[in-house]
């Protein structure tokens, strides 16, 4: 399998299961708060991998997804008072949008360097106007925008059809963690579908795709949507983790960061873009302790470390490693076999 299929083939289900089951049992042995947290990282992660990896579309802006379901969970929830419908409109905002301006961008047929310039300016003007909307005037119901000091205070998760049933501590990291295997799994059927495998080779061959009758901006619509959704959902679960929504959501720092998870962890791959969201979130994390080296230079290290040397990033590169490694193992088999056959021939010579 090469790089760039890797991860479509079956699903190991042993190994999911013994994740399952190490994630289970984390709240025994650990608190929940940072979990939690890495988690919601990865789901953010897993939506850029699904886009970028397996359709070829590069978002600098994918952040205005993930602040999209933050800010829609953050205002309906304060006009609603429970969380039901504010945790679907967190999914459904973000698709409709990214929907929107996806169909804008393919239908109208601009070149992959525009397509970033658009991303990363949505992200901007959202940021940007986030930031300038203090004071009464902008409210949109009950909620009030609170401009850089963000959306304090609004309703938390709560069990469906109960708002007084709060969802918070171990029972929320279970949530967040049930949201993201679903995830994963989705990702999984999506890409072994008929639909998942005619975005492959719109990345792989546009032109060819649409020679053969494939509508290529439909599908490259279609998938910019359903990363939006994900991202949504993780900027909502965030917003439920912070318990505060600020402009900070829409940041380049946070549009940056994914981008690192999904380079470092390899494209053409779902795992490996979760796993480097978790590594590098806590070493992020673990960082924000001290005030010696800035954490955008310890990132910026390691994305150009891994560029130059693992060009294709750490779960392709391992795939491969571990390739060779069993191929060199067979050859020596091979030519340890020869050599016993060669000496037991010339012990058999009179």
């Amino acid at each position: 399998m090469t790089a760039s299929g890797f991860g479509i083939g079956r699903i190991r289900w042993n190994w999911l299961a013994a994740l399952g089951v190490l994630l289970a049992v984390l709240p025994l042995a650990y608190e929940t708060s940072t979990p939690t947290l890495l988690a919601i990282w990865a789901l953010f992660a897993l939506s850029l991998a699904l886009m970028w990896g397996y359709a070829g579309i590069i978002s600098f802006g994918h952040a205005a997804y993930f602040g999209l379901g933050a800010y829609t969970y953050a205002i309906a929830s304060f006009n609603i008072g429970e969380s039901t419908v504010p945790f679907l409109l967190a999914l459904a905002v973000p698709a409709l949008v990214a929907a929107v301006i996806g169909a804008m961008m393919f239908y109208g047929r601009i070149s992959d360097v525009y397509l970033g310039v658009t991303t990363l300016v949505v992200t901007l003007i959202l940021n940007r106007f986030m930031n300038a909307t203090a004071g009464d005037a902008y409210r949109i119901g009950n909620a009030r925008l609170g401009g850089f000091n963000g959306i304090p205070a609004f309703p938390t998760l709560n069990v469906p059809g109960d708002p007084t049933t709060e969802v918070y501590g171990t029972a929320y990291y279970y949530v967040v963690v049930v949201c993201l295997i679903a995830a994963y799994l989705i990702c999984r059927w999506i890409l072994a579908s008929s639909f998942g495998r005619a975005l492959i080779g719109i990345r792989e061959n546009e032109l060819r795709m649409e020679l053969l009758g494939y509508n290529v901006p439909a599908y490259k619509t279609a998938i910019f949507a359903v990363a939006g959704a994900m991202a949504g959902l993780a900027g909502c679960l965030f917003a439920n983790w912070a318990e505060i929504v600020t402009p900070s959501v829409f940041s380049l720092g946070q549009t940056a960061e994914v981008l690192i998870w999904v380079i470092v962890g390899g494209l053409g791959t779902l795992v490996g873009p979760m796993i480097a969201a978790v590594v590098l979130g806590s070493l992020k994390l673990a960082l924000g302790h001290q005030t010696t080296i800035d954490n955008s230079l310890i990132l910026g290290a390691i994305l150009i470390l891994v560029v130059l040397l693992i060009p294709r990033g750490f779960a392709p590169s391992s795939v491969a490693w571990r390739r060779r490694f069993a191929q060199s193992q067979v050859r020596r088999r091979q030519a340890r076999g020869k050599r016993r056959r060669r000496v037991a021939l010339q012990e058999a010579e009179p």
